[in-house]
């Protein structure tokens, strides 16, 4: 790979970057906070590899390279040997002897951006690692609304921690996608993310009541509930999975963002 190629590459990956962190794809991968700094970092790499490129191909160089010091002999390079030795084997025109071609690689994830755009993590993922939830002692009052909107996190820690007492006989709203459960029970499901994908976890509600049929793996449901004491144990981990009592559900389009924070 010479220097060329590898200003190629800069670009590629820069423009990877902005192409998803000015559209909604970046939030397959990131919490939105994110965005700003996908933005600039994109932006630095679009520059770098733009002023590296040119720094190759530009004219003063070309004459550089064909001016008198290239016909200055061995004396000019302090008797040949030693420059080749220091510099390796140089063509002329700055590529040297090229880089590993296990640089190449990096042409991976620019084609997997672009090309493939993979999906944000769903029942495949949330199957595979045990519901997370985040111990609390206190519960702040539930917000005005009826029903109240809440994220899987904030209900199924208030289910489990404080048995249901802060939710009381409220009607709450989730939002999430089905998956299967244990004990033959169907899941509500839903990613939450710290900082991106590498560090998701699933957050998992039971379902209890009537619900739809032909009902499927990963697709997307907003329903509202009440509070009900039943339980069932994560097969992955052992965590305590809640339930809510279904009312309502309808089926729903994947949002724009479907990770929790």
């Amino acid at each position: 790979m010479n220097r060329q190629a590898q200003a190629v590459i800069l670009l590629l990956i820069g423009g990877a970057v902005l192409r998803a962190s000015l559209t909604d794809q970046y939030l397959n991968y990131v919490k939105s906070g994110l965005q700003p700094y996908l933005i600039l970092s994109g932006a630095i790499l679009v520059v770098a590899g733009i002023f590296s490129l040119w720094y190759e191909l530009r004219p003063a160089r070309a004459a550089t390279a064909g001016g008198p010091a290239a016909d200055a002999g061995p004396a000019a390079d302090g008797g040949g040997h030693d420059h080749e030795a220091g510099h390796g084997h140089d063509d002329g025109h700055g590529h040297g002897a090229g880089g590993p071609k296990v640089a190449w690689l990096l042409l991976a994830p620019v084609l997997g951006l672009l090309l493939v755009a993979p999906p944000a993590l769903g029942s495949y993922a949330a199957n595979r690692a045990g519901s997370a939830l985040v111990e609390k002692s206190d519960f702040a009052p539930l917000p005005a609304g009826d029903p109240v909107k809440l994220t899987m996190l904030d209900y199924a820690s208030r289910a489990v921690f404080d048995r249901g007492v802060s939710l009381g006989e409220r009607r709450v709203e989730l939002t999430g996608f089905a998956m299967r459960g244990p004990e033959g029970t169907w899941l509500l499901a839903r990613m939450m993310v710290s900082c991106c994908a590498a560090d998701a976890r699933p957050v998992k509600v039971a379902l209890a009541g009537e619900l739809p049929g032909g009902l499927s793996d990963e697709q997307w449901l907003r329903l509202t509930g009440r509070y009900t004491g039943r339980q069932v144990k994560d097969t992955v981990n052992g965590e305590t999975i809640p339930f809510i009592e279904v009312a309502e559900v309808t089926l729903i389009a994947a949002p724009v963002e479907q990770y929790e924070s």
